[in-house]
């Protein structure tokens, strides 16, 4: 499938020679008749650690580093877009948020963006650079913005045999804008799920990313009380969700500049999901 390319691409890294990987996009081990010896290949970058399959065979999921003192925390955000949102976009709604995404460059701040791929077509060009910034990765976040389980705060529904499908589409989505540090991980829309999208997921070999703090953005109208929930919450370990969508969350960025300055003196460093998950 496209996708698998683009993972493929992405961890196995480019240049001359192939290597086959599985579906998350992990190299596969050699095969058993592999040569010894010989030219020795480039050095490639290790994949980003994901989790094993939960019983059955369900897709993992990943709320916060849950071991250590260390005082790392995760700040992580949703390029919201759902799939039927162009209308709105090409009248002047924006989904995007360049002045966050400039403002964690200028605090130098590690982060992950799970982008959703109607998002990464909307803007591409913002896409390929925040792929291209080696501060931050790039999580799937869906094609479509709609729900992979119900109810969920009124989005429309995913059904059950194309929920791959739909992730598929999101990762070729950031292939075609051409957007790089893409990792294998996948945030549900609104946070919904149950067993039957875990099950569903199965196949496309990602870590589901959920949340410990819940920053409150959303539709929040004073910068100041998400900055307190994010700090009120913040442990050792914490992964927080906040968006990178103007309309929607248009005081993140000015919450951002209290947040990153006032952890730091707590004495937190800030790191993306996939050190969080790898420590």
């Amino acid at each position: 499938m496209a996708a698998l390319g683009l993972l493929g691409a992405v961890l196995v890294g480019c240049g001359g020679g192939t290597a086959e990987t599985t579906l998350s996009g992990r190299p596969a081990a050699p095969s058993a008749g592999a040569a010894v010896g010989g030219p020795k290949p480039a050095r490639v970058p290790a994949a980003p650690p994901t989790m094993a399959p939960g019983p059955g065979g369900l897709t993992p999921v990943y709320e916060r580093r849950t071991k250590g003192t260390e005082k790392v925390v995760a700040l992580t955000f949703d390029a919201d877009m759902t799939a039927d949102q162009g209308p709105r976009a090409a009248r002047g709604e924006r989904f995007d948020n360049p002045e966050l995404i400039a403002t964690l460059r200028r605090l130098k701040v590690d982060a992950t963006v799970f982008m959703t791929g109607r998002w990464a077509e909307e803007y591409p060009e913002q896409a390929r650079s925040i792929g291209g910034d080696p501060r931050f990765e790039i999580a799937n976040h869906s094609y479509s913005h709609y729900a992979f389980a119900t109810p969920c705060y009124g989005l429309p529904t995913v059904p059950g045999p194309d929920m791959t499908a739909d992730v598929q589409r999101a990762f070729d989505a950031f292939r075609d804008a051409g957007a790089l540090n893409v990792v294998p991980y996948f945030r549900f829309p609104g946070g919904c799920y149950d067993d039957a999208a875990l099950r569903a997921l199965a196949p496309a070999g990602v870590t589901a990313v959920q949340w410990d703090v819940v920053s409150g953005d959303a539709f929040a109208k004073d910068a100041d009380a998400v900055a307190e929930q994010v700090l009120d919450g913040v442990r050792p370990g914490s992964l927080v969700v906040l968006h990178c969508t103007r309309s929607a969350a248009p005081v993140t960025e000015r919450a951002i500049r209290r947040i990153v300055p006032e952890l730091r003196a707590r004495g937190y460093r800030f790191v993306k999901v996939s050190e969080l998950m790898s420590r």
